[in-house]
Parts: structure tokens; C-alpha cells; sequence
């Protein structure tokens, strides 16, 4: 049995968290895969980053998480141009 190697990452304090997957069903019905590190390999754990992520530490707590990139990450263009008030007479 080949034992699959999971994705290491140590945060800035030192700690080791290993990259995992789980397929949830949402209330709605829908199926979403959500990614998650954890400090030992559990099953589904992966061996690399997946393809339009990139591991970004949390300010608070240097937790790693996985942050969506390019054309999957958050809609970050100009805002919205606010609509002009009603002048009351």
C-alpha cells in the first residue's frame, strides 16, 4: 500500500499543518468541496495546493487557509458608482 504524502506547511510561529479535502452537501442540495489544514494527516488529506488557490496566513492567529485566485477569486472591480440623491423641494 503506497501512502499518499499530504501537503506540509509551517506558519511563521513553526507550527506544521497538513492540507485536507472534504465533499459536504449543503442545505440546498448542492455539493461543495471544502479545503482545510489540520496539524496531522487525516484521510482526504492532499499533496499539493490545488489549481487557482494560494495558502495565506490569518494576521490573528497565523492559521493557514486557502485563498482563491484569478478567475475563481472574489469579483474585485471599481465600485459601484452611488445613485444621486432625490433633492426634496
Amino acid at each position: 500500500m503506497v501512502k499518499q504524502m499530504a501537503y506540509e506547511f509551517v506558519n511563521s510561529k513553526g507550527i506544521k499543518y497538513y492540507l485536507h479535502f472534504k465533499d459536504v452537501n449543503l442545505k440546498g442540495g448542492r455539493l461543495q468541496r471544502i479545503y482545510y489544514f489540520a496539524r496531522d494527516v487525516r484521510p482526504g488529506s492532499l499533496d499539493e495546493v490545488p489549481a487557482g488557490y494560494r495558502i495565506v496566513e490569518t494576521e490573528r492567529n497565523s492559521m493557514p487557509i486557502l485563498k482563491a485566485v484569478g478567475p475563481h477569486g472574489p469579483k474585485k472591480g471599481p465600485p459601484k458608482p452611488k445613485k444621486p440623491e432625490k433633492k426634496k423641494k
